[in-house]
């Protein structure tokens, strides 16, 4: 395998989506995830564990074609578009499919389950994990095909992000990676090319970033609305550390800072105003309080 240019941004020809594409977990990124692709014409299937899940999954897609359609986004009407959705609990609804991503939550464990699941009933399936910061080829080795097994780490919110990092693990076949960038830009989006790495590109940078600003605030040096002002106004961030530490989720963001501590050491150590605002269940917009109130 050669090794491929871990800045390439260059745009790649697009490559024709599957027809089908199934996408393991329907919260909010899997869910943004199943829209992607869902606006470009394939048929979504997505699995979730009960029926509960399955419905507050389905919901959450239905909302977000609504905007999208609102804003004149969709090349079809509403319900063209959903009528190529299935949100189902039986993953071998999956069989056909010619991509699966999961969207879990970030165990290991819990990936491996829902991947060698996915691998079973969808063998011709290339398999994709959103992984914001687990290792991709940790993940490959439990895999019967890791040469077929790719990251496209997604970003919140999906519908609205340009960008996809494409994770190239230590069996990731060369042509995969050509295939990947080529489906992201079929999905209007564009690919970065990152060597799995703890963290990768993104996730490093932004925890990194806004660790230090959690640090600022627990040391009382501004408040967190001024110091997002500071990266906004002067550095022209869209959005500030701080407020994206709350969309994102300060739990996540916690673990994802936990693992980056274990493989990359004490510089990624959690601000202890991070831990305290998670252990008050202060975790952002999912629960109306972190560094901000919604």
């Amino acid at each position: 395998m050669t090794a491929h240019d871990q800045t390439d941004v260059t745009d790649s020809a697009p490559a024709e989506l599957p027809e089908v594409v199934g996408v393991l977990g329907g919260g909010r990124m899997g869910a943004g995830i199943a829209h992607a692709f869902l606006v470009r014409g394939p048929r979504v299937v997505v699995v979730e564990n009960d029926e509960a899940a399955a419905e507050a999954a389905r919901a959450r897609v239905v909302t977000s074609v609504g905007r999208a359609a609102e804003r004149g986004l969709l090349t079809s009407t509403v319900d063209e578009a959903l009528g190529r959705l299935n949100v189902t609990t039986a993953a071998d609804d999956l069989a056909g499919a010619g991509l699966v991503v999961e969207a879990v939550p970030e165990d290991t464990d819990l990936k491996l389950e829902v991947l060698r699941r996915a691998e079973r009933v969808a063998p011709g399936a290339v398999l994709a994990t959103n992984t914001s910061s687990l290792s991709v080829s940790g993940i490959a080795a439990g895999l019967k095909a890791p040469e077929r097994f790719i990251g496209l780490h997604f970003f919140n919110p999906v519908p609205a992000s340009d960008l996809v990092e494409v994770v190239v693990g230590e069996q990731t076949g060369d042509d995969l990676v050509e295939q990947a960038r080529g489906w992201v830009t079929a999905l209007g989006k564009t690919a970065i090319t990152v060597q799995d790495s703890p963290g990768f590109a993104s996730s490093r940078l932004g925890v990194a970033i806004a660790l230090e600003a959690m640090r600022m605030v627990q040391e009382g040096v501004a408040s967190a609305q001024d110091i997002d002002t500071a990266m906004t106004l002067g550095y022209r961030h869209p959005v500030g550390p701080l407020r994206t530490t709350d969309i994102v989720g300060l739990d996540v963001r916690l673990a994802i800072a936990e693992h980056l501590t274990r493989e990359l050491g004490p510089r990624f150590e959690p601000p202890q105003v991070l831990r305290d605002k998670v252990a008050a269940g202060e975790l952002g917009r999912k629960t109306g309080r972190g560094f901000y109130d919604w």
